[in-house]
């Protein structure tokens, strides 16, 4: 067994590098703060963050409660692929989902064209209306994913029983689904809201004026544009300091639903076949309109671009490809030794320190690694290394939770065999744990780059006018309005990442199948 308690040791440093990568970069911005005193405009951001995180957070949980219910009882031709279809939002670049919510919702799109043509005032997309969309956007797939999931873990044998007492769908809501939300929901609010507290790139292309700006990008235009570099470090303090509490607050909103152990048998219910079967049927396509059709305007939109694509547009892809496909390999190289890791030891250190970035965001370690390079090179010419550390970093959370529960379950059917025969660490890894990971490990590694791919964080931070990235590269073309190239710039960048994302799966499920 002592070989088990030293293979740890590789993990035990990466552990304390990430803690000392967040909190460093926590206390590097907290020791530059000449104040934290906040001025009423930083009152003004912090109050606007705070407003629309807990809003968007709120509406996408409720929001998708409906949907997730409507297709956990409801079979139809395609339910799985829109199941499935779900996760694309939350991996999709903030830049081409913008782009799609402008094109629906902004002057001269179908919605206000509609309100118009009935004689209604038109809305405007940005400001806080336009961020809370956009996050809903973004995170009600996620929230009914992980509703939907909810459902599924409640025993068939709990609804059979309900259905042979006759209990009317009201009172199995009662009793089975209630409990449930009531368990899931508090944990579900307390992530999106820590997503929705770091949606920079959402507020800098739609927050539209001072009243609809987040601390996030308070502490952009600090550094940017009036290189006040207290003030940025005092709102990157301020800005830790929320997520951290938000990130404690979620590991202990979970609750256990105390349903007991089921037979693990699949269930054909019976949903209900009256006005419910119709409110269901327009709810899942209510959900599918609001989440496809920004997506499909941007291919309409951006597909006469392809033919005058703007000059500039290979390089910055090519800059994003790789500083997606490094960070994805060192994201998922770190996930794996510190799963593998913690599924042998009974420590949780390793666990909380894989976690640890959640607490952060791209621009508050951005500031902080900011501060720490500048007084010995140009932090321009850090850019692509930084933007590759931070956002192997940020993704790392979600590698690690994919791959834990199947590394405990190798541990228990391996774990004894492998130390009895003295494997080496390299063969086990080699015929035991790469095979079984390879598949989450794929998948993982996948998200990982679509997520690095459409980041607009740190890299808005270090760039210069020649090292844009591809979403930056969109970005700008937005803003000097050039909407139809911008266009076909973000249909290239929704094609490479999902290019990225089904290459690193296809990846890991061909080595499992090997």
């Amino acid at each position: 067994m002592a070989s088990r308690a030293v293979a740890i040791g590789p993990a035990l440093g990466l552990s304390l590098a990430i803690a000392a990568l967040i909190l460093g970069s926590a206390a590097m911005v907290a020791a530059r703060a000449d104040s934290f005193a906040l001025a009423p405009a930083d009152w003004q951001a912090l109050r606007f963050t705070v407003l629309q995180a807990s809003l968007s957070a709120g509406l996408s949980s409720l929001l998708a409660i409906p949907v997730a219910r409507a297709l956990f009882r409801r079979r139809f031709p395609w339910r799985g692929v829109l199941i499935r279809l779900l996760a694309a939002p939350f991996v999709l670049p903030v830049v081409v989902a913008v782009m799609g919510l402008l094109t629906v919702f902004g002057r001269g799109g179908p919605i206000n064209t509609g309100l118009e043509w009935l004689g209604l005032p038109e809305v405007s997309i940005f400001g806080l209306h336009g961020v809370v969309l956009a996050n809903v956007f973004f995170n009600m797939p996620l929230a009914t994913r992980m509703l939907l999931h909810g459902w599924q873990s409640i025993p068939a044998e709990r609804f059979r029983l309900a259905q042979s007492l006759g209990l009317p769908p009201s009172a199995q809501f009662r009793h089975l689904e209630a409990p449930m939300l009531r368990a899931q929901l508090p944990g579900i609010f307390a992530v999106i809201l820590l997503i929705c507290l770091a949606s920079f790139a959402i507020a800098l292309m739609l927050g539209g004026g001072p009243k609809a700006s987040t601390l996030e990008l308070a502490i952009y235009q600090s550094l940017r544009f009036e290189f006040d570099l207290g003030r940025a470090a005092m709102l990157s303090a301020v800005q830790f300091a929320l997520c951290a509490g938000i990130t404690l607050l979620a590991a202990r909103m979970t609750l256990p639903q105390n349903f007991g152990a089921g037979l693990g048998r699949s269930l054909d219910t019976l949903a209900p076949q009256d006005w419910r079967r119709g409110v269901d049927a327009l709810t899942i396509a209510a959900a599918a309109l609001f989440l496809f059709a920004p997506l499909l305007a941007v291919v309409i939109k951006g597909l006469p671009g392809l033919l005058n694509l703007p000059s500039g547009l290979w390089p910055a892809a090519l800059r994003s490809v790789s500083v997606a496909a490094v960070s994805a390999i060192l994201a998922s190289g770190v996930a794996l030794i510190l799963a593998t890791a913690a599924a042998r030891s009974r420590s949780r250190m390793i666990e909380l320190a894989a976690m640890l970035p959640l607490s952060a965001s791209s621009l508050v370690l951005g500031t902080g690694l900011f501060l720490a390079v500048r007084p010995f090179v140009t932090p321009e010419t850090l850019a692509l290394p930084v933007t590759v550390l931070v956002n192997a970093t940020l993704t790392l959370p979600y590698l690690f939770r994919l791959l834990l529960p199947e590394a405990r379950q190798l541990e228990a059917d391996y774990g004894r065999l492998t130390a009895t025969l003295g494997l080496p660490r390299r063969s086990e890894l080699r015929f035991i744990t790469l095979p079984r990971l390879a598949r989450p490990l794929g998948y993982g590694a996948g998200l990982a780059a679509a997520l690095s791919m459409g980041d607009l964080g740190v890299i808005a931070l270090f760039a210069g006018d020649g090292g844009a990235t591809l979403p930056l590269f969109v970005q700008h073309l937005i803003g000097a309005y050039r909407l139809q190239q911008a266009a076909a710039a973000a249909l290239i960048l929704v094609a490479l990442s999902f290019a990225l994302f089904w290459a690193f799966d296809r990846l890991g499920s061909r080595y499992a199948d090997a």
